[in-house]
């Protein structure tokens, strides 16, 4: 009779210990910054050599220590192009898909709380870098990236996203 309580009151422990691992790691995926939809807003962008997209929606989710990545884009010339990664902030490479730079791989890494860095890699080999910052309130997200163009050339763009 000892042991039957005994565990049962060890399978309550466990039970709790993983119900409470669960919400604690659901409420830091709520509190991130950069989690939900963001819509670029060309105007307050810069695209240098550009020309800038018409439009461009990012929707990022928590997804266990790192993100899922929806980006969808329309193009200077109105073609749709649409990417998209599942990947941890471990610095490891990871599938992406639809890059127009040819990009296979992404890799990810936390700066700080509001702060991200995104490689994307083509044969191994960096073709951009990303860095996102996320403002203090929360509606805006800042992303910087450096890297080459499909035509080799260099790139420097700042893109201003809004939720």
């Amino acid at each position: 009779m000892h042991s039957i309580r005994r565990a049962v009151t060890l399978a309550l422990v466990v039970f709790f210990v993983i119900v409470a691992a669960d919400v604690a790691q659901l409420s830091a995926q709520s509190k991130d910054p950069r989690v939900g939809t963001w819509k670029l807003n060309v105007a307050k962008s810069k695209y240098d050599p550009g020309p800038p997209p018409q439009s461009q929606t990012l929707k990022v989710d928590a997804v266990g220590k790192g993100e899922k990545v929806t980006s969808e884009t329309v193009t200077a010339d109105g073609k749709k192009v649409t990417v998209t990664y599942t990947a941890n902030f471990d610095g490891k490479d990871y599938p992406l898909t639809g890059s127009a730079l040819g990009a296979d791989k992404v890799s990810l890494k936390r700066i700080d709380a509001r702060t991200t860095e995104r490689i994307d890699k083509k044969d191994g080999k960096p073709v951009v870098t990303i860095r996102r910052v996320v403002s203090a309130d929360g509606k805006t997200m800042t992303a910087t990236s450096k890297g080459t163009n499909a035509e080799g050339k260099p790139t420097n763009n700042v893109a201003v996203f809004e939720k």
